[in-house]
């Protein structure tokens, strides 16, 4: 990871200034969100704001590995460990790329279903409140309260001097204003193109800059094609071939993932992950089990997959799907055993999944396509992939 010159960013987010007044030019409005992101980008990357100082934002959504936690954690990166190192998470980190996209959480009265908001729950509705959760989560980075989270900030006169600036001379006379401040300026950074470049192969491609290979032209032909396979039933939003894709409904599914009894063996969890149901907002138990539909920008150089981590290679992800209409796809390819049984298996969205059966060459062709989603930036990874 590069070293982030705290002294330098902080200093230009001072130096910057921001209007605090009530009506802002847009040039103000501009220069004021700027000045966020500054902040933000030095807030991301902060391990003073966990209880032992070994942990930041960017521990757990590494810039250089497509934002999500790549270290191995004694459990092959399945999830995060805490900075008090030894609490093991039961789900892996959501990549923080691409993140500003989803709406915030809410109930479509018309499709019946939840969508949006963050986490595989959908649990905080935006990027602000979400950057709140894992300072004072006790598994996580591990601060008894906003208020002692606040104190390290005070700690640091350049914070002092920038969240002053920025937000306004009184903004820690109140640890919710302060905390909320700190948020914003997160979420800010996380709004950035840093983490939305949109300059994939596929990107390269509908500009005319790329010339797909025939079995990623295939792969897009299938991935794009309801009549084949379910990918874009929950994987497209815009339609075929939209410049600015996500590559996700940010709808909640449950497609019958199985338990991860390798991670189970290590954190000690026993009670089955409810999904959506975990919501404080959904009390429906039709959600249990459900997830929401992760973003593949990026998706080869994240694994490993699923919401807990269960699968180590894409191509398995792909076979796993193809199982449900392929009554020839009976074993796992990375245990060489039958698949095991969904954890919830009440839910599973079996409409959505509903396609055509698929050989060898097509799933080849699902996971050529899906590698070309991943950013310029991270091709590099792709060369052991």
């Amino acid at each position: 990871m590069k070293h982030i010159n705290t002294f330098a960013l902080i200093t230009s987010a001072i130096l910057l200034g921001a209007c605090t007044n009530t009506t802002l030019s847009k040039a103000q409005m501009e220069e004021q969100t700027k000045n966020k992101e500054v902040l933000g980008k030095v807030l991301f990357f902060d391990k003073n704001l966990s209880k032992n100082r070994t942990q930041s934002c960017a521990t757990c959504h590494n810039p250089e590995a497509g934002f999500v936690d790549d270290r191995d954690n004694g459990i092959k990166a399945m999830a995060s460990l805490g900075d008090d190192g030894h609490s093991l998470g039961d789900r892996q980190a959501p990549s923080a790329a691409y993140a500003m996209f989803s709406p915030e959480f809410y109930y479509d009265k018309k499709k019946k279903k939840y969508i949006g908001g963050q986490f595989w729950d959908g649990r905080e509705t935006n990027l602000a409140t979400q950057a709140g959760g894992p300072p004072t989560n006790p598994i996580e980075m591990g601060m008894a309260s906003k208020e002692t989270t606040v104190e390290r900030l005070k700690e640091n006169s350049y914070y002092v001097s920038a969240f002053k600036s920025i937000y306004g001379e009184d903004i820690f006379l109140t640890t919710a204003k302060a905390y909320s401040a700190m948020t914003d300026s997160i979420a800010k950074f996380e709004m950035t193109k840093e983490f939305a470049p949109f300059d994939s192969k596929y990107d390269r491609f509908l500009k005319g800059e790329y010339d797909l290979t025939p079995l990623e032209d295939l792969g897009r032909t299938l991935f794009f094609s309801n009549n084949n396979n379910s990918c874009a039933t929950c994987h497209v939003l815009k339609g075929e071939d939209k410049l600015g894709e996500t590559f996700t409904n940010y709808e909640y599914h449950n497609i019958g993932t199985p338990i991860n009894h390798e991670l189970r063996a290590k954190n000690g969890v026993k009670e089955i992950d409810g999904g959506l149901l975990n919501n404080p907002a959904v009390n429906d138990e039709n959600q249990k089990g459900k997830y929401k539909v992760p973003t593949l920008r990026n998706v080869a150089v994240t694994a490993p997959y699923m919401h807990n981590g269960v699968f180590k290679e894409l191509k398995t992800v792909v076979e796993f799907y193809d199982k449900y209409n392929n009554k020839e796809r009976t074993l796992n390819p990375e245990t060489n055993k039958a698949w095991d049984e969904p954890e919830v298996k009440e839910t599973i969205s079996l409409d959505e999944l509903k396609a055509k059966k698929q050989n060898d060459r097509k799933v080849d062709s699902l996971v050529a396509f899906m590698k070309l989603l991943t950013d310029k930036r991270y091709e590099h990874l792709l060369e052991d992939k």
